[in-house]
């Protein structure tokens, strides 16, 4: 499709997006907008620097290869160089989202089922509330000097709902938000919004401050995922140990770093907010195992990164959009489901705390957890609701202190937010796994 200049490796990704936004404050339309968009991200390397380049301008992008490409030194064998002789050649056109489009939904209906949702809201306690509604679908194509040609699409839809909840004394701001793949599958959600809002009142109206201490805590499979996510997924992303010996030691591979039990994935094949079916070097998105049976196995590469580290590709390089160059990030990051039920995991527990949603998660070697919805476990069953401001840990110790994982398995999506990196941010990116018990953390 382009004409690439010997003696030089050149890739191209074309994104052409379709984007609506519907905001309510309360019942009061804010705003409504759709956009179309299309751009595209060029790389020049010549066995010594990349450069690259972002444009709009798609209809004159063998003028913007040419002059990228004459800031260049060409080099004869470019192609003998270890990262080009890394990058995968793939020509595939896979389109999942043809049919079932979110571009061929009316704005109409999406405002109404917006509308429908905030019809639930009725309880007296929810003193104000803010709504959104976003769909993207996103259709990329990618070329390169090795001979890739690649074109898939990306769809995502969703809601996401902020109360602002008084009930007498007690009072706070509490989310709800849900993504899919499909337009109709948010039309069959009515249910869990209305589910969700109910529970939000009841655990404000509820809700009592926790007593601060250590605990067992039982983690549910979003609070399992964004552990996942923020706990370890950030310590496997390979670019943070190029270069540093010390990390890379810590991280060693085949070092333990929890009980048999414990398996962590990542997988960008996964339906959902993490889907990347080639990422945006061109290489094919597959499931790689970084824990496996407690032993550390794997991580998440870019072409660079497993030629420097010397490991093999895993298809975790990823932009935000055709501004930005792909940097390593995961995709659809989870536990893997164990063999026990989740009712024989609580009936265990003499005490503990139950996390069931979170605000948000952070962490690198010490991770935190806000949670929003958290329970008291008393003599195996979940009890009261407690407040929590925060849970804290240590990667390496909790890792090792997970001693059960239920059969019970979630993956989750959510719009309205996403996963940052240096300046790259919201990666949409998928989590979950089972109901995961960790033997002992901070709680305060």
């Amino acid at each position: 499709m382009y004409s690439f200049p010997r003696d030089l490796y050149v890739d191209v990704r074309v994104e052409e997006s379709f984007e609506t936004e519907i905001r309510f404050k309360r019942l009061e339309l804010q705003g409504q907008k759709v956009r179309r968009e299309k751009g595209a991200f060029i790389r020049v390397f010549d066995g010594q620097r990349w450069y690259y380049s972002s444009t709009t301008d798609t209809e004159h992008l063998q003028t913007h290869i040419e002059t990228l490409c004459s800031m260049a030194k060409p080099n004869p064998d470019i192609l003998a160089h270890p990262i080009v002789k890394a990058f995968e050649v793939h020509q595939e056109r896979a389109l999942r989202y043809e049919e079932h489009s979110v571009t061929d939904v009316p704005i109409q209906e999406k405002q109404a089922l917006l509308e429908t949702i905030l019809g639930r809201i009725s309880d007296d306690a929810i003193v104000n509330h803010n709504s959104y509604y976003m769909d993207k679908k996103t259709i990329k194509s990618f070329y390169s000097s090795k001979g890739a040609a690649i074109t898939f699409d990306q769809q995502i839809c969703g809601v996401r709902l902020s109360l602002d909840i008084v009930c007498g004394e007690n009072k706070d701001q509490m989310g709800i938000s849900k993504g899919v793949s499909y337009f109709a599958d948010l039309e069959r959600s009515m249910d869990y919004f209305h589910k969700e809002i109910s529970k939000n009142v009841a655990f404000v109206r509820d809700a009592e401050k926790v007593v601060p201490g250590e605990y067992p805590v039982l983690l549910s499979p979003e609070a399992t995922g964004i552990f996942t996510h923020e706990s370890f997924g950030h310590k496997s992303e390979s670019d943070f140990m190029v270069g540093d010996e010390a990390m890379r030691a810590e991280w060693a591979l085949g070092k333990r770093v929890g009980q048999d039990l414990l398996n962590i994935i990542d997988d960008g094949t996964i339906t959902g907010t993490g889907y990347t079916l080639f990422d945006d070097e061109g290489t094919k998105g597959r499931r790689t195992d970084i824990i496996r049976s407690g032993l550390l196995t794997g991580r998440l590469h870019s072409v660079p990164t497993s030629v420097a580290l010397e490991e093999g590709l895993t298809g975790n390089a990823r932009a935000v959009d055709f501004e930005f160059e792909p940097i390593v990030r995961m995709t659809t990051t989870y536990i893997e489901k164990g063999t026990r039920p989740l009712e024989d995991i609580i009936a265990e527990m003499d005490t503990g705390i139950y996390l069931e949603t979170l605000k948000h998660g952070s962490g690198m070697s010490t991770f935190t957890l806000a949670p929003a919805r958290a329970y008291k476990i008393e003599g195996g069953k979940i009890t009261s609701p407690v407040k929590i401001s925060v849970v804290t840990g240590n990667v390496f110790s909790t890792l090792q202190e997970v001693d059960a994982v239920s059969e019970e398995f979630e993956l989750t999506s959510f719009v309205g937010g996403g996963c940052g990196k240096m300046e790259q941010y919201p990666l949409p990116v998928g989590f979950g796994g089972p109901y995961t018990r960790v033997r002992k953390l901070k709680v305060q």
